[in-house]
């Protein structure tokens, strides 16, 4: 059995990285059109990798608004004949079923929203999950981790595109903005920080600490 477990490396908590493409910019008013989970995993060898993608297009709730503006940069049709649209309630509750089951298999306490520019997918989220009353909520409910200012600590870049290149992640600005697109490159995006670090020798901290100390002492002669 590996000794690396995903349960060790943060906290007790899942790692699952969200985007949502939206009709707007307010949470409270605006429609949620669209949404997509990656879920992450640990091998054996401790580096993260995407496990598994979940995708949903969204009704929009009633009385929802809807700008133009954003229907047309996303190039999302809401009414769309063909388009094969569920529910806000019924995306959350696959999702969270999804999110639940990981947590169990792999022995997580809870789930923690990965976003680029998180705070506004963390936002629409919570906002869908009180417009419907979920009651149990996998997600913390306001903790998340933030890939644009970890790719601006890491790589210089905050924008997902160019912190994408720099990493060596290919990225088409062509499929950008669907919510499936942009969850998976920012989910490789987190994938290879969190595995940078890694191969850095920046985690495990208390192996780096003690092969520090040992060397410090070393060095001192003593």
């Amino acid at each position: 059995m590996s000794n690396h477990e995903i349960k060790d490396r943060f906290r007790g908590f899942l790692p699952v990285v969200i985007d949502v493409e939206t009709a707007g910019f307010n949470q409270k008013t605006d429609a949620l059109l669209e949404m997509a989970a990656s879920i992450l995993r640990m091998d054996e060898n401790g580096d993260l990798y995407i496990h598994e993608t979940l995708e949903f297009l969204i009704k929009p709730f009633e009385g929802a608004n809807l700008e133009k503006a954003a229907l047309d940069f996303t190039g999302i049709d809401p009414f769309a004949p063909d388009r094969l649209d569920m529910p806000e309630s019924e995306a959350l509750g696959q999702m969270f079923s999804k999110v639940r089951k990981e947590l169990k298999s792999v022995g997580c306490k809870r789930a923690i929203l990965v976003g680029h520019n998180a705070a506004f997918d963390h936002g629409f989220l919570n906002a869908a999950i009180e417009r419907v009353d979920i009651k149990r909520n996998p997600f913390h409910p306001f903790s998340s981790f933030d890939t644009a200012s970890l790719a601006g600590l890491v790589f210089g870049q905050t924008v997902l595109a160019k912190a994408c290149e720099a990493a060596s992640i290919p990225f088409s600005n062509a499929e950008a903005h669907s919510a499936k697109y942009d969850t998976e490159k920012t989910a490789e995006l987190f994938c290879e920080m969190v595995n940078r670090l890694k191969r850095l020798g920046g985690w495990p901290l208390v192996e780096n600490e003690a092969e520090n100390s040992m060397e410090a002492i070393f060095h001192s002669g003593k």
